[in-house]
């Protein structure tokens, strides 16, 4: 199996078959992070960054425990809800995700992903996710290694890469996170597996490129959608430079 042989292997294979035209194709997508909108006028937050061609809603949830931060929880879930048609993708950075999952279905989440270090039973966790009408995700930080998850990935409805370590928004890219991206994908062929690939952190105009090169698809963006009077602007800029990386997957 690929993920058993040497990881600069799995790189430069995963890049000659992209040279070489091959490969699977999945549609890129901008998940804008509400996490740097205004929360006053949230809902002209979300529809502006609509406008501009986002299809994600992106929802960090923080408990002040897992990471040093306190953000939403299922009440901002269910006020979203009624306001946008666009699913709902919810980052449960807390230390007992199994407590509040059926609270963001009954909300109205449409994907729930959680996080590998904090889950003791991950397969459990996921089944749990997906009993409750949810698409399951897994979340990787910058310290852990992809191959973590090998034996969930077959379950996993998408995989979401932290390039920066979680917590706060307005983050600094770690170019390391390039490397698991590649590897996902790499190891996403190699199983006949059709998991999507998440980032996020420091995803912003002068990064998204090297991103989606490297086989994500799902775009995490905060700091770099949201701003008054130009959301729109920058989301519609944000995804052409992101679709211009990867001719077939626009």
């Amino acid at each position: 199996m690929l993920f058993l042989q040497n990881y600069e292997d799995d790189l430069s294979s995963l890049c000659a078959d992209k040279l070489a035209g091959r490969g699977e194709f999945h549609l890129i997508e901008l998940a804008f992070s509400i996490l740097a909108s205004d929360f006053a006028h949230l809902a002209d937050e979300v529809a502006a960054a609509e406008r501009g061609g986002g299809t994600i809603v992106h929802v960090d949830v923080m408990d002040g425990h897992f990471v040093p931060n306190i953000t939403f929880g299922p009440p901002m879930v269910k006020a979203l809800r009624p306001v946008t048609k666009l699913p709902l993708d919810c980052h449960l950075m807390v230390e007992n995700p199994d407590a509040f999952i059926p609270a963001f279905a009954e909300a109205g989440a449409d994907l729930v992903s959680v996080q590998q270090e904090v889950c003791r039973h991950l397969h459990r966790t996921l089944q749990l996710i997906e009993q409750h009408g949810m698409k399951p995700g897994v979340v990787i930080n910058p310290a852990t290694p992809v191959d973590t998850l090998i034996e969930v990935l077959p379950m996993v409805h998408y995989v979401l890469v932290m390039s920066v370590n979680p917590g706060f928004g307005g983050q600094k890219f770690l170019p390391l996170a390039l490397e698991k991206i590649a590897y996902l994908a790499a190891l996403r062929k190699e199983m006949g597996l059709d998991f999507r690939i998440e980032v996020d952190g420091g995803v912003a105009h002068d990064t998204v490129a090297s991103v989606v090169e490297a086989g994500a698809e799902m775009l995490v963006a905060g700091s770099a959608i949201f701003s008054p009077r130009k959301t729109e602007q920058n989301a519609r800029k944000f995804l052409k430079i992101a679709r211009a990386a990867a001719p077939g997957r626009s």
